[in-house]
């Protein structure tokens, strides 16, 4: 059985990657819940779901990021964190093993962009048994294209977004670098004073250099709210998913 699968995250990535990769309205979208998600991805899940009549099923570990990294004592490395493998990798693979049948022929759909075909790359090579689409570097889109692409569609981002975050990632992901703990320490002052005592629990850091009770307030890179704009590229990818989109039925956003 053909089965094409949409990985959505709640970011603005994987949404405009679905919907340009959904051209029948047959693919299943699932939904990885992180419990240290901000709260607003639920409103946008739900105006996504709202707005384009999609249906989407939610899998998770039902753990957060703060019991795995108490329970490994590990926060981070250049070879990736606990949290990934944890909350992620090891939930898709239960929902493989339940739910992929022997003669299924299965196609991901991953929300990377056009620069990010390093990490398109390394999808396939990690699991190739299955085949993998990639619709934002098909459709050359970069993730300033999707934004605006978004606008047009209708639907509000997850607030992350416009308060400067590139991503619409965990609060406190552990990923991120010095100006991204300094607007997490900005916007969620209580989750980051949190993650500061859990580091010294631990004796390790998010950070290279020093621990986040120690950083600066003024280190790191000064982040950028991405832009809105329609692009001509993101013009084109519109008029594509407003193509998949016909024959759904479609509301406006309150």
């Amino acid at each position: 059985m053909e089965r094409k699968i949409i990985w959505y995250s709640c970011g603005v990535s994987s949404t405009i990657a679905g919907l340009l990769a959904d051209k029948e309205g047959t693919a299943e979208w699932i939904r990885i819940f992180l419990p240290n998600e901000d709260t607003d991805s639920e409103r946008y899940l739900d105006d996504c779901i709202e707005r384009f009549d999609l249906d989407v099923q939610t899998i998770t570990a039902d753990k957060s990021v703060d019991e795995v990294i108490l329970k490994r004592r590990f926060i981070n490395s250049p070879f990736g964190a606990p949290c990934t493998s944890v909350l992620k990798k090891e939930v898709r693979f239960a929902w493989e093993k339940e739910n992929i049948r022997e003669d299924d022929h299965i196609t991901y759909v991953w929300g990377f962009d056009v620069n990010e075909t390093h990490r398109a790359q390394r999808m396939i090579e990690s699991y190739p048994q299955f085949d993998h689409e990639f619709p934002l570097i098909d459709n050359n889109l970069t993730k300033a294209d999707c934004h605006g692409i978004i606008k047009e569609l209708g639907v509000k981002r997850p607030r992350m977004y416009d308060m400067g975050f590139p991503n619409n990632n965990c609060i406190m992901c552990v990923k991120g670098g010095m100006g991204s703990f300094n607007l997490f320490r900005q916007y969620f002052p209580e989750q980051f004073n949190k993650r500061a005592q859990t580091e010294r629990q631990i004796g390790h850091s998010c950070l290279k250099k020093c621990f986040l009770d120690e950083l600066p307030e003024d280190a790191g890179r000064k982040l950028k709210v991405i832009p809105q704009e329609l692009t001509v590229t993101g013009a084109a990818a519109l008029q594509v998913i407003n193509t998949n989109l016909e024959g759904k039925k479609l509301r406006k956003i309150s």
